[in-house]
């Protein structure tokens, strides 16, 4: 089975300096918001919705930056799950937060540099190649 999930890099620009959007995950991980797609939704209307949803954080959405797969077992089944996230550069329209409990942990704005320097210490490896790739349309420097 294949699960499908969208989500975002979701930044804002402070002054001159790119503040970026990290949740830290139930498991205690740096990550980036992202969830599965819903029944007649695109796969970039979820990208939004869920960016709203995980952080109260609306944003317009810029171009796709990647998509990535992997497996992970099905916590209630067991059932091996094919997982394919969508990532798009998402600029936010506001900057409040509101989090959702239900699914993580907690939800800052860091800037480019913490927000890379987390993503080492504490993030999902295959997410390296989607913070590069958001720092590089962004001209970023890592």
């Amino acid at each position: 089975m294949t699960e499908i999930s969208a989500g975002g890099v979701v930044y804002q620009k402070q002054d001159a300096e790119y503040m970026l959007l990290l949740i830290e995950d139930r498991y205690g991980k740096v990550t980036l918001a992202k969830g599965k797609q819903e029944m007649g939704e695109t796969i970039e209307e979820t990208a939004l919705r869920e960016v709203l949803e995980e952080t109260g954080v609306a944003g317009r959405l810029g171009s796709k930056l990647d998509m990535i797969t992997y497996v992970y077992t099905h916590p209630v089944t067991g059932e091996s799950i094919d997982k394919e996230v969508h990532y798009y550069l998402v600029e936010a329209y506001n900057t409040e937060i509101t989090v959702q409990l239900e699914e993580i942990n907690d939800v800052h704005w860091h800037s480019a540099k913490e927000a890379w320097d987390l993503q080492l210490q504490r993030g999902y490896r295959n997410n390296d190649s989607i913070f590069r790739l958001a720092f590089e349309q962004l001209g970023i420097e890592v």
